[in-house]
């Protein structure tokens, strides 16, 4: 996103006398790297899903590609995922209030667990956890809001996270508490362990908790990798998987069967 930037003023500076060739091509370089249109194209890898319990699916790939509307960022295929307890806990989105304190959201805190096993190569846990934006005038609002925070790069958008080296490929937790997490740059470890808590920091409405997989340890310069939950990952005997969009599920505890957490479907296929 800073190329885009880098790009729009470029193209201002023509009318100070600047080449119009050059923010023209900063903008075609800066349109490739947003849309990435070289996504890299492999068969699922299984992890293990990052929570416990009833959650609901904001964004997936099971119901559009890509999930979030732009590949840029590594998130071509990542699920923002929050928690829906029961029918009515957690706040809609509505006029009134404009904003709530993440602590009325049942994600806000909800134990975050490393989906396989790795080394952690990113750790951001000191931005704050703002209030939430699910009313309908801060989500207009957020519009500008957001494209000033990629201003500030990945940290900007995907507020507290951790990146784990899952080899060959990186797994990504977003959105995380400010101070909760439990594991530093080069520590390991292993699937299922807890390592953060969800919050509410980046370009996020409310608490939630954000997982993608990507081939590059850095989101500026990633593409998004295609990820599949293993089977029983919804306490029924069905095969690999993700949620859908706005379908409340109940998450079990991983380890039942089907793959191991970390092990590529098409080894063959997967990009080294």
């Amino acid at each position: 996103m800073p190329l885009m930037w880098a790009a729009t003023l470029a193209l201002l500076a023509g009318y100070l006398g600047l080449s119009w060739w050059v923010g023209g091509t900063l903008s075609a370089a800066a349109l490739v790297v947003y849309l990435r249109l070289g996504t890299v194209r492999c068969g699922p890898r299984t992890l293990e899903p990052p929570v416990r319990g009833r959650w609901m699916a904001l964004t997936s790939p099971v119901d559009s590609v890509p999930s979030q509307g732009g590949h840029a960022y590594g998130q071509t295929y990542a699920l923002g995922l929050v928690a829906e307890p029961g029918e009515g806990v957690r706040p809609d989105i509505g006029w009134r209030p404009l904003s709530r304190p993440p602590g009325d959201f049942p994600a806000f805190g909800q134990p975050v667990y490393a989906p396989a096993d790795g080394t952690v190569v990113t750790a951001h846990g000191r931005r704050r956890d703002h209030r939430s934006r699910n009313s309908w005038p801060w989500l207009f609002g957020s519009v500008v809001e957001n494209t000033l925070r990629e201003l500030r790069g990945p940290a900007g958008m995907l507020g507290n996270h951790l990146v784990i080296d899952v080899g060959g490929a990186y797994v990504l937790l977003g959105h995380l508490r400010r101070g909760s997490l439990t594991v530093r740059r080069g520590d390991r470890v292993r699937a299922g362990q807890p390592v953060a808590d969800c919050g509410n920091s980046g370009a996020c409405t409310e608490p939630q908790v954000r997982v993608q997989l990507m081939d590059h340890r850095n989101p500026l310069f990633a593409a998004g990798l295609p990820i599949v939950w293993p089977p029983g990952w919804n306490g029924k005997a069905e095969g690999e998987g993700l949620p859908e969009t706005w379908r409340p599920v109940v998450v079990a505890d991983p380890g039942r069967s089907g793959v191991p957490a970390g092990q590529r479907d098409d080894e063959a296929d997967y990009p080294a």
